[in-house]
């Protein structure tokens, strides 16, 4: 078997552990290093051989080298997730030191390049490869000790205080949960996944506090995690305070202990373990004992899994799931004790280039009336990113796929999410390159005088002096319609907004807010926001939801060149494989809103049509909402990079007049 050929990027301390563990491996070899400085290169390349040619002065020049097939990252944490990504980037295979990324979403990022590249991408958390964590599943799910309810992890140390490194700096992303907390984190949700018989489990509550010291960073950090199985978990790390660094694990009959979970054998090896597990007050000991060196069989896993053509390597190593999952547990970690990263400041100017996939086909734009900008065809929703670094990450990437629609509302996360957009807009300096589509006037405050209102405080959370487009969350068909379009006017008339529509109204209550409009020399509602997908709503997602895809409504739009902005214009998934479909609380749930035979049969003409344009059904779904004879804007809610690349296929085709009638049943 050929073996792996590694580069280093980054060759300082655990970068020489990883090389000492490379030359105990069987199916790798450490061929080349890149590093900045022509102190490292020198120093680390002639304690391991390393040839002239092979020592980089750029991690460019590593990444293009043709004899190397995987690159081991082991910088400060703020540069793991765009050095990974350009090495996939590159064609390479990728080792990556925790933690993979500053947050889940970059995390989730990384994780999606590998994917797209079709490369091997795995977070080095060393002691999952070694061999006692094998042992210690074995004894777990034998039933030895019983039910598991709880473990006690720490993994801590007292270093001296130095505000310089990287261990304290906060622009580095100093700390003890971002540079020792994965590790209890991890190890709690590989135990709860055996109580729940999964690989690994996810907490439904996470608790914690800390002490964030003098240079900004968490120094000590406790957390307290439960999970739905009820399993119950006490994790702790520090880098300024010494802490009983093994792993107690409680069962009903028993308990089983690692002495030490992390580094056995301190790294240089041999790697000795020890296990205790105690049973009706007897103990017995078991040592797994290796003469290898700790980092060894993390580099023996991945090579053996690269050289194989995988892109994971097999549990109990980190999976990509496995990574997501016990990042978004360090953030939830931090939020508890409030430290936030370089990454998750209001201000924040991070942008991780590369995230998007190149040869993607752009998002074409659309001029409207009324709105200074071109307007791209696919809106993205902007209900769901809690964080700026979450924003960020599916932001940025949404620009740099041409992407400037952005659709927010003033209930969204009763108004955190605005505010979170606006610290994106603000941070990047686009106020004058995007349009944002506010909506306000949602039930019970769906009246003429809470408008204005409601649109002064999006506008303050927002940024903005103006909304380029106004939309009325909801219609409240107690109010004449005229009414609305006379308030409407008068902010239209102050420069608070551009054009401006309704949400969920019928046509109907369109017509006679126009006629209105019409007979009183006023500007008229141009834009209608319902819900239009290929599936036919057939369950309202929510109450007093509306759907255009309806004969008369389509007419309407048609006859009157109405602009059309479809909320879930996917379906909430319904045309997505069906592993993918359940992602949504039951009541909500594709299957539920839209499911049912004539739409069954939607999605079997789109998948017959998806293989005429080599596309999803997914796709084609978007497509056929992009194709009808209106001006017909999509909205999308992409939670990742990812998700955004998986819709892009859509805009590479037209879906003709006679396609888009077969697909909506209409031959």
């Amino acid at each position: 078997m050929a073996r792996t050929r590694w580069g280093i990027i980054g060759p300082g301390s655990i970068a020489h552990n990883f090389a000492d563990g490379l030359a105990e491996a069987s199916s790798g070899e450490l061929a080349a290093i890149a590093s900045r400085s022509a102190e490292r290169r020198q120093s680390f390349g002639d304690r391991y051989n390393i040839e002239s040619a092979r020592r980089h002065t750029s991690y460019e020049a590593l990444i293009a080298d043709p004899d190397v097939d995987a690159v081991y990252i082991s910088t400060p944490h703020p540069f793991h997730a765009a050095l990974s990504i350009q090495a996939m980037r590159g064609g390479k295979a990728v080792l990556c030191e925790k933690p993979a990324g500053l947050n889940a979403a970059e995390v989730t990022a990384v994780t999606e390049v590998a994917a797209q590249q079709g490369v091997f991408f795995m977070e080095a958390f060393m002691y999952r490869c070694h061999p006692q964590i094998t042992r210690m599943l074995e004894i777990l799910r034998s039933g030895e000790i019983g039910e598991l309810l709880h473990i006690r992890t720490a993994f801590g140390f007292n270093a001296a205080f130095d505000p310089a490194s990287r261990l304290y700096d906060r622009a580095l992303a100093g700390g003890g949960i971002l540079d020792v907390g994965g590790y209890p984190a991890s190890l709690a949700r590989l135990v709860a996944g055996v109580a729940a018989d999964k690989p690994f489990d996810e907490p439904a509550e996470v608790k914690g506090t800390g002490r964030i010291g003098r240079s900004g960073v968490d120094e000590v950090a406790y957390g307290l995690l439960k999970f739905a199985s009820g399993f119950t978990a006490e994790i702790a790390c520090a880098v300024a305070r010494a802490m009983d660094n093994s792993a107690l694990i409680v069962g009903s009959k028993g308990t089983l202990k690692l002495d030490d979970p992390w580094v056995p054998g301190r790294n240089a090896g041999p790697s000795d373990a020890t296990l205790r597990v105690t049973v009706g007050g007897e103990e017995r000991v078991e040592e797994v004992k290796d003469p290898r060196h700790l980092f060894a069989f993390e580099a023996e896993a991945a090579s053996r899994a690269i050289a194989d053509g995988k892109t994971e390597a097999p549990s109990p190593a980190m999976t990509h799931a496995d990574s997501i999952g016990n990042n978004t547990v360090l953030d939830r970690w931090r939020a508890e004790i409030g430290y936030r990263t370089v990454a998750e400041e209001p201000a924040t100017n991070r942008v991780i280039p590369g995230i998007m996939p190149p040869g993607m086909p752009a998002i074409p734009k659309l001029k409207l009336d009324g709105v200074d900008l071109p307007v791209s065809r696919l809106v993205i929703g902007c209900d769901n990113r809690n964080t700026i670094a979450e924003g960020a990450t599916v932001w940025d990437a949404w620009m740099e796929a041409g992407g400037n629609a952005f659709d927010t509302a003033f209930v969204y996360g009763g108004g955190h999410h605005e505010k979170v957009l606006g610290q994106w807009i603000a941070a990047r300096g686009v106020a004058n390159e995007v349009v944002v589509i506010a909506k306000g006037a949602h039930t019970p405050y769906c009246t003429p005088d809470a408008i204005e209102a409601q649109l002064d405080i999006s506008l303050e959370r927002l940024g903005l002096e103006r909304a380029p487009i106004y939309i009325m969350h909801r219609d409240n068909p107690g109010v004449p319609a005229g009414e609305f379009v006379d308030v409407l006017n008068r902010l239209h008339d102050k420069g608070k907004i551009g054009i401006f529509g309704g949400s969920n109204w019928s046509v109907d209550r369109f017509a006679d807010a126009n006629r209105h409009a019409e007979a009183n020399g006023l500007r008229p509602m141009s834009i209608l926001n319902n819900n239009l997908s290929l599936a036919v709503m057939e369950k309202p997602v929510w109450a007093g939801c509306v759907t255009s895809n309806t004969p008369e409504t389509l007419a309407y739009l048609r006859n009157n060149d109405v602009i059309h902005l479809s909320w879930s214009s996917q379906a909430r998934g319904y045309f997505l494989p069906e592993a993918l479909r359940n992602r949504l609380p039951a009541d909500t749930a594709p299957e539920t809103c839209f499911g049912g035979a004539a739409n069954e049969e939607r999605r079997r003409r789109a998948g017959e049509l998806a293989q005429k344009y080599g596309v999803s059904p997914h796709n084609i779904a978007t497509a056929w909402v992009l194709a009808q004879s209106f001006p017909s804007f999509a909205l999308i809610g992409p939670r990742s990079p990812g998700e955004i690349a998986s819709t892009l296929p859509a805009l590479g085709f037209t879906l003709t007049a006679q396609e888009t009638a077969w697909l909506n049943l209409e031959d």
